[in-house]
C-alpha cells in the first residue's frame, strides 16, 4: 500500500467513525483502556521506557523522602509527563515509519532522528530540574551537622 492510498484509508474510516458514534459518555472512558493499553505497549516494547519509569519512581521516592512543596511536585509531574509523552510520540512515529516503507529511507531515517532527539531534549530538561530540585537538599542533608554526629 503506498502512502496515499493509505492516507485515503485512514480519512475514510475516522470519517466513518466521526458519523457512526454519537456521543456516549461509556465509550468515552471506554477509549481510556486503549491509553492503558499504549502505555503498557510502551513499557513492555521499548526498552528505553523501563528506564524513564526507574527514573520517575526514583524521583517520586525522593519527593517523598525530602517533602517536596507543592511547586516542586508540579516541575517533577511536567517533566516526567513530557518525557513520557515524546517516548509515546517517537515510539509511534517510529512505528508507522516502519510500516510506510521497511526499507531504508533518507527522510523517514531524518524523521526517527527528529523524534528521537526530541526525547532526548526531554530527558535531558528533566534531570537538570531533577539536580535543581534534589541537588540543594541532598547537599544541605549531607552537610547538616546531625548527619555528622
Amino acid at each position: 500500500m503506498d502512502l496515499v492510498s493509505g492516507a485515503l484509508k485512514i480519512k475514510n474510516l475516522i470519517l466513518t467513525d466521526m458519523n457512526s458514534n454519537k456521543f456516549s459518555l461509556k465509550l468515552r472512558f471506554g477509549s481510556f483502556k486503549y491509553a492503558i493499553r499504549g502505555f503498557l505497549s510502551l513499557l513492555k516494547y521499548e526498552h528505553n521506557s523501563r528506564i524513564h519509569l526507574v527514573g520517575a519512581i526514583a524521583a517520586i521516592g525522593l519527593g517523598i523522602i525530602f517533602k517536596l512543596n507543592h511547586y516542586e511536585w508540579s516541575l517533577l509531574v511536567i517533566v516526567t509527563g513530557i518525557v513520557f509523552l515524546t517516548e509515546l510520540l517517537n515510539s509511534s512515529i517510529e512505528s508507522l515509519a516502519d510500516i510506510i516503507d521497511p526499507e531504508w529511507n533518507k527522510l523517514i531515517m531524518r524523521a526517527k532522528d527528529y523524534s528521537a532527539a526530541g526525547v532526548l531534549i526531554s530527558a535531558i530538561v528533566a534531570i537538570i530540574i531533577g539536580g535543581l530540585i534534589f541537588i540543594p537538599k541532598i547537599w544541605t542533608l549531607i552537610n547538616s551537622p546531625a548527619i555528622l554526629k
